[in-house]
């Protein structure tokens, strides 16, 4: 029974909602194997090691720590050996990481240095005999591949947002390593990291989001997207391109082919067309709720819920209905 390795994202000496989602997925990919261990790895600045008990929480078995001082910030090549370094030496059928950001570049280079092939940004996937089979949105999500892996060890990158943390408490017996190149060896030195306000939930950990379009007329009119999002308590905000390209959102909050792509329990598009730029990004959402005048909208394609109706007269009764709902919880 072969163990899965997993990459535990973590920024700012805290553990990212990503992180959670790998370690779930190991686990569901060791159980379906037959049983074995999941191996989680967290690379951070010391103190690291606080967070291992998150994640043997989800399921993880081991916990390999490596702490360094240069590893406060992303240090790609030295990530990339010490990861790959443990998934050679471990024998692992699979070795999960996150399509973020970071995991998208981490992953690609940790398969290329250990000769495996790899399936990437999987929306789900399922373990069939020796094989691991992922579904992946292409072409701007006209269409889903399903692609399958045959080899050992299989690097699997995960859409945020596609698979709910779950707990399922495991030892987590703490294990460290040094890092296996030296930072300081590093051709690529990240000298600064610049982020926007912390204050707010990033779109990618969040489980509702509420987007804007044009269909809100003018900036001034997205206080009622947040006045929404605040009513849920657990929601951030995003936009389309085209508010963010008209300076009304910060580029951050852009979703779409060419901005974040998330997957939340709930996204609620607010005044949104449809195009499918913008469908992209958002498609995988678990549950999409429309809110367009145009009944022929092409949102309306792909929502769960849909409300033919303006956009200005429909948020303020909403976020009335989400308050009153709460209260009465």
């Amino acid at each position: 029974m072969a163990n899965t390795f997993a990459f535990a994202e973590s920024r700012g000496g805290a553990l990212r909602r990503p992180a959670l989602e790998a370690v779930t997925a190991a686990r569901a990919i060791a159980d379906a194997t037959g049983g074995g261990e999941v191996h989680a790895m967290l690379i951070g600045a010391p103190g690291t090691a606080a967070l291992a008990p998150r994640l043997a929480e989800h399921g993880a078995d081991v916990v390999i720590v490596v702490e360094h001082p240069a590893f406060e910030r992303y240090v790609p090549e030295s990530f990339a050996a010490t990861a790959a370094a443990r998934v050679k030496a471990g024998g692992y059928r699979a070795a999960v990481f996150s399509s973020s950001a970071q995991g998208k570049d981490l992953a690609p280079r940790v398969a290329a240095l250990v000769g495996a092939s790899m399936l990437p940004d999987v929306t789900s996937f399922t373990v069939q005999g020796d094989a691991i089979v992922g579904t992946h949105p292409a072409f701007t999500n006209k269409t889903v591949a399903t692609l399958t892996l045959t080899g050992s060890p299989a690097v699997i990158t995960l859409r945020p947002g596609a698979m709910a943390p779950k707990a399922n408490a495991k030892a987590g017996k703490v294990e460290t390593m040094p890092p296996a190149l030296d930072p300081a060896q590093a051709k690529v030195v990240v000298k600064e990291m610049v982020q926007g306000s912390t204050a707010k939930l990033d779109l990618g950990d969040a489980p509702v989001i509420v987007s804007g379009g044009r269909g809100l007329r003018e900036a001034g009119n997205f206080k009622l997207v947040e006045d929404l999002a605040a009513a849920f308590g657990n929601a951030a905000v995003g936009a389309t391109r085209a508010v963010t390209d008209d300076g009304w959102r910060p580029h951050s909050d852009q979703i779409g082919q060419t901005g974040r792509q998330v997957s939340p329990d709930l996204y609620v598009a607010c005044g949104i067309s449809g195009a499918i730029q913008h469908i992209a990004g958002m498609r995988t959402s678990k549950t999409i709720v429309a809110i367009n005048k145009d009944k022929e909208a092409p949102i309306f394609a792909v929502a769960d819920y849909g409300i033919v109706g303006d956009v200005l007269e429909v948020l303020p009764a909403l976020t009335e209905a989400v308050k009153k709902a709460k209260a009465g919880a």
